[in-house]
């Protein structure tokens, strides 16, 4: 267990070479590029749990992490889908890589819809020039998941922040911590935290079996002080119609289809690559009708999630260009469409691919269980069943969804 408090903050002057991408096609391009590159050495990293901190570096100065910045403000602001396919194809490659940057993005979506003017301008053009958001939302020793305990109080200065949190993923790579407050009248509040805040105190202990490098674990405020300038109302997101809540769960899904077809792909290298069935009478494993058979399922699911995928991002952009009560609705149903399909899509094939490679699907060195591992792992986040519950009650009474993060 190591304490990160120490690890040198967000400067503007360091980060000022950050490159700014331009269009939908330029991202996709750079995406490409870094996956092929963020490729190597993911076994490795998962096995010994090493954390990527340059690859993270990489992966924020590529201009990655600002491509939903509204373009008034200097970003490209590319659409949802474009968005989904780069989380899709990171989390292929690494899930942990893939995941790490949700929150970020999710921070820049709630400030896009609540933030003031200033803050707008002061934040966005941190994430310009190569800034990275965490998160500190959840916590750990409340009663239900939906209480929050971490108090903010105001000051002569502005606010202290007292509190602790846990499943903070991306905390120990951010230079600012986007943090779930609420005040002395029970109102929320999302400050935007620096990460060299006195008092601020980081914490790798997460040791979940998968998602194993993306930077969660605790971090805890003890009278930690924040500008007013970087505290962002929160609990007016959803009273209203936006797209903070199918927003958030369309980057969930995005893993999860990702990690899915990076599963299918690996499944069919070690088909192509099995030595002979002697068993079974047949020349090849490819050859073999049953394990034909269990690919065709796969592959269908898979391709499944992805038009899934691209269909609810499509319902999340309508929404955000015409936030009404029906157009996020349907965005939330189609997302929870998407993301109840990948979960378990994700879990089908990554146990397929084990399954399938034989006993060599079994050896530590080729890492084939790291997707069925991160799978379940981030599976766990939000219930799927509940999204079943809220589509079929539409369906069935009319009844639109609640606006939340987990729809």
């Amino acid at each position: 267990m190591t304490s990160f408090q120490h690890i040198i903050p967000f400067q503007s002057e360091q980060q000022a070479q950050a490159y700014i991408i331009q269009s939908d096609k330029e991202a996709l391009e750079i995406a490409y590029n870094l996956a092929d590159q963020f490729k190597a050495g993911a076994v490795q990293r998962d096995a010994e749990r090493i954390l990527p901190f340059e690859k993270i570096e990489a992966y924020s100065q590529s201009g990655l992490w600002a491509i939903t910045v509204p373009k008034e403000y200097g970003g490209a602001e590319v659409s949802s889908y474009t968005v989904a396919q780069v989380i899709a194809l990171m989390s292929g490659v690494d899930g942990s890589i893939g995941q790490i940057p949700q929150n970020h993005f999710y921070g820049l979506e709630i400030l896009r819809n609540n933030g003031t003017e200033q803050q707008k301008h002061k934040l966005y053009a941190e994430v310009l020039k190569g800034a990275r958001f965490g998160n500190a939302l959840a916590e750990f020793k409340t009663k239900t998941a939906a209480q929050r305990q971490t108090a903010i109080r105001k000051t002569e200065q502005g606010y202290v922040i007292n509190g602790e949190k846990f499943y903070c993923t991306g905390s120990l790579f951010a230079h600012r911590i986007p943090t779930l407050v609420v005040d002395e009248n029970e109102q929320q509040f999302l400050a935007f935290v620096p990460r060299d805040s006195a008092g601020l105190t980081l914490i790798d202990d997460w040791s979940g079996f998968g998602q194993r490098t993306t930077g969660s674990g605790t971090v805890k405020f003890d009278n930690v002080p924040v500008l007013e300038e970087d505290v962002v109302r929160f609990d007016t997101a959803y009273p209203r119609p936006t797209i903070s809540g199918p927003f958030a769960q369309l980057l969930h899904a995005s893993i999860e289809t990702g990690i899915a077809r990076a599963a299918f792909e690996e499944t069919l290298n070690r088909v192509r690559q099995a030595r002979p069935w002697i068993d079974s009478g047949v020349d090849q494993a490819r050859d073999d009708p049953l394990t034909k058979f269990e690919l065709g399922r796969v592959v269908a699911d898979v391709r499944a999630s992805e038009v899934l995928l691209k269909q609810a991002a499509y319902a999340v952009d309508a929404a955000k260009a015409n936030p009404t009560e029906t157009s996020v609705a349907k965005a939330s149903l189609d997302v929870a469409k998407a993301r109840a399909h990948s979960t378990e899509t994700a879990l089908k094939a990554s146990s397929k691919l084990i399954e399938l490679a034989g006993s060599r699907g079994s050896q530590r060195e080729d890492g084939l269980d790291r997707f069925w591992r991160n799978a379940r792992v981030h599976t766990l986040h939000d219930a799927s069943r509940w999204k079943y519950y809220f589509i079929a009650n539409y369906l069935l009474n009319g009844v639109l969804p609640p606006r939340r993060g987990t729809l």
